[in-house]
């Protein structure tokens, strides 16, 4: 299956600083995970590269340079629209929403570079926000807007498919806190198109393994889940979440990852299985020393690589054989490893070069696998 890392780890904003991050950092990451071989990119557009990228002299500027270097992209990044790096981001990586036009027209612009980027025949994915940050959404007519320009950026995935032969496919990623959260509503969100088989072909799902771990959801069933009800899966984002019990010494090892960029969700679940909810982390250290909660898990991405500092463990541990087994009966899928908050990370969790910790995630991941299937068949052979 295509696996790649999110160019999202990045800083830039603008196209020039995405093509200067491909023509170095990219490939020294190239070098260490697959010298010599293809390689796929996840690609991350702001509104403002899509706009300088959308230009026939910088796609063929970029395409001989993909040529040149063994390297094709096969999905992008559309989610945050404006800045990620570099200052306060929180809740505004959802504007604008789906709400706006503004979304559907960055979307589609996305979805036409990418579609002179892949070969024809081919597929391409495009992540997305899941809607709308929950609080924004104040009446029905919010939801008709989202809805209405869902459906027009479909309409312009099917147009491509139908003049270009290329098929461009849209993942909504549920988030915490964001419209859609869990895997229930996020099929019951889709339930609310009309049954179209070009909506359900062109519109899917991003599952982040970050995200349902957030949830306390299983990723094998809600794979499971979506396919039942006929919704699309065409882009899984592999991360994990910081994940810890609710003691003295466990909140103390968290305040260094309170950080003012990023919004860093947290749930906690009590021993009656309740699910408790912040909408950022130092709202939740205040908090919970008062809950019955007792595991915590902090939307913060952390290397797949990373096992443990003192009380802090991570979730990578759900990315089970059953999970596994579920996305390898799809060669289609896409596969993108996702830990854009490097940058945030303690320093004592950036004691090598972010080369070398994106390498090291490919390792993890393909160790992890061959280790898995390796025990699975041992077990089955006995």
């Amino acid at each position: 299956m295509p696996l790649t890392y999110c160019l999202n780890v990045h800083p830039g904003e603008t196209w020039s600083d995405n093509f200067a991050t491909l023509r170095t950092t990219l490939l020294s990451v190239r070098d260490l995970v697959a010298k010599g071989s293809p390689f796929g990119l996840g690609l991350r557009l702001s509104a403002a590269a899509a706009a300088t990228l959308d230009h026939p002299a910088h796609l063929a500027e970029l395409s001989d340079f993909l040529h040149s270097e063994n390297l094709y992209v096969f999905t992008v990044n559309a989610f945050p629209y404006g800045r990620f790096h570099g200052g306060p981001v929180k809740e505004n990586v959802y504007a604008p929403d789906w709400r706006s036009p503004q979304r559907r027209d960055y979307t589609n612009q996305v979805a036409t570079i990418l579609a002179a980027l892949i070969p024809e025949g081919a597929t391409g994915s495009i992540s997305t926000v899941p809607c709308s940050w929950k609080p924004w959404i104040q009446s029905p007519a919010d939801l008709d807007s989202i809805l209405d320009h869902l459906t027009e950026c479909i309409a312009h995935c099917a147009r491509i498919a139908a003049e270009q032969g290329r098929e461009i496919l849209l993942a909504l990623e549920p988030e915490p806190g964001c419209l859609l959260e869990t895997t229930p509503e996020t099929i019951d969100f889709f339930n609310l198109f009309p049954q179209s088989p070009v909506i359900r072909h062109h519109l899917g799902v991003c599952l982040d393994t970050c995200h349902t771990a957030l949830q306390f959801e299983d990723p094998a069933e809600s794979l499971r889940l979506y396919e039942s009800a006929g919704i699309r899966v065409p882009k899984i984002q592999i991360s994990s979440a910081l994940r810890t019990a609710n003691s003295p010494a466990a909140l103390d090892a968290l305040r260094p990852f309170a950080e003012p960029v990023y919004l860093h969700q947290v749930k906690a679940r009590t021993p009656a299985g309740e699910i408790l909810s912040w909408t950022d982390l130092p709202q939740a250290l205040a908090n919970l020393p008062a809950t019955p909660a007792e595991e915590v898990r902090i939307h913060f991405h952390v290397p797949l690589h990373f096992t443990r500092s003192g009380p802090l463990t991570s979730t990578a541990s759900l990315l089970t054989a059953d999970f596994l087994t579920n996305i390898s009966r799809d060669p289609l899928m896409h596969l993108e490893i996702e830990t854009y908050t490097w940058d945030v990370l303690p320093p004592s969790l950036r004691s090598t070069s972010i080369e070398k910790s994106i390498a090291a995630e490919f390792r993890w991941l393909q160790d992890h696998t061959r280790s898995l299937f390796l025990e699975a068949n041992s077990n089955s052979s006995s």
